[in-house]
């Protein structure tokens, strides 16, 4: 698991005003409330005073309040007010790590670690989100018992679908016939699809596909977030966004939006999202029963062919992230568990010092 990325905390309706939202997630405790102005807010959970939950507080006014004592902490994680303390003002020691935030898509979004602004790797964007034409739903929101990483490895593996999706017409591939592309930040594929097969016979009802209408690839974006884009003979064209959210080393929480081009009407949402979470159930089954359940360290410890190219792809961008310096040291972190609170670091953390919570150990960079 990685700082300095974008992470799905919760959806935008399910914060309101009145109460804060509880959220683990990459081994440590974050809170997110909305002020008086309706502005969301993501600030490391544990009460700097003596422990308390803020996420079971209580919201007043711009600050979430600490269920505790009652320390009020505003939307940049500084204590404006210690009701013990009367009128007297905080000391500059009484504060708490404060992410960055967007709110896109119905989600609302935390950069979880200290970069400047200008070197963040930015948010996986919805294209077409106001063209004509497009129908967005979303987010559907569900969990896996598996570690993010096998998550976003099986989007990026264009071989799996011959055999786990049998509801898609399990499309086959030939290993040799997509390349991939990588950037900055990740890498995406695109392949033409050739035979699909009707599932209740075993026969083959298309035959190899020459024209490119058929045809499905994806991308990722740092370490977590993914898009499948899907062409379908016709013109029918699906464009599916998954933001994922580890939540620990073997359960991950995902939100998905899905962009499509046809079934435009309102009524054909729930049906259409019906049948996007059956073929999210397919891969759900093989992903949970993977073995060993997290990414292996390195390469050898799989046997990967030309069809895994992107897979391998993915994981020499964890590598490079390793070597940056931002993978959290789990291990450590267990070793420590329920002796310290730990917090991501965040932005604010180099410009002043004095801080109370202990950041995430991290494993040393070798860059």
């Amino acid at each position: 698991m990685y700082i300095n990325f974008w992470y799905p905390i919760c959806t935008t309706d399910g914060l309101n005003e009145e109460n804060p939202q509880r959220v683990e997630m990459l081994g440590v405790r974050l809170v997110a409330f909305r002020d008086d102005s309706g502005n969301a807010h993501v600030l490391a959970d544990t009460c700097i005073h003596r422990g308390g939950s803020l996420g079971k507080g209580k919201v007043k006014g711009n600050c979430v309040a600490c269920p505790y004592h009652g320390w009020e902490f505003n939307g940049d994680g500084v204590c404006t007010k210690i009701p013990s303390m009367g009128d007297k003002k905080p000391p500059a020691r009484a504060k708490v790590d404060s992410y960055p935030v967007q709110e896109k898509y119905g989600i609302v979004f935390a950069f979880l670690g200290d970069l400047p602004e200008a070197e963040r790797p930015p948010l996986l964007e919805v294209d077409l989100i106001e063209d004509e034409g497009w129908r967005l739903s979303g987010p559907l929101v569900f969990e896996i018992e598996a570690y993010y990483q096998r998550s976003i490895e099986n989007g990026m593996d264009p071989i799996h679908n011959e055999f786990v999706h049998p509801s898609q017409g399990a499309p086959a591939v030939n290993e040799e016939r997509f390349s991939v592309t990588r950037n900055n930040w990740g890498c995406e594929f695109l392949v033409e699809f050739g035979e699909l097969t009707d599932t209740a016979s075993h026969d083959k009802v298309v035959e190899r596909d020459t024209t490119g209408e058929l045809s499905a690839g994806s991308q990722h974006l740092g370490p977590n977030h993914l898009l499948t884009d899907i062409n379908i003979p016709g013109g029918y064209c699906f464009k599916q966004y998954f933001y994922e959210a580890p939540l620990s080393t073997g359960r991950t929480r995902i939100f998905f939006i899905n962009n499509r081009n046809n079934s435009l009407d309102a009524k054909f949402d729930d049906s259409m999202n019906g049948q996007f979470m059956k073929v999210a159930n397919e891969d759900r089954v093989v992903i949970e029963g993977l073995y060993p359940k997290r990414t292996p360290e390195t390469l050898t410890k799989e046997l990967m062919t030309a069809g895994d190219a992107a897979v391998v792809s993915y994981r020499e961008y964890l590598d490079k992230w390793d070597k940056n310096g931002w993978a959290i040291d789990i291990k450590k972190m267990r070793e420590t568990e329920g002796d310290i609170a730990y917090a991501i670091p965040c932005p604010a953390r180099r410009e002043s010092g004095n801080w109370i919570l202990d950041t995430v150990p991290l494993l040393p960079a070798t860059s």
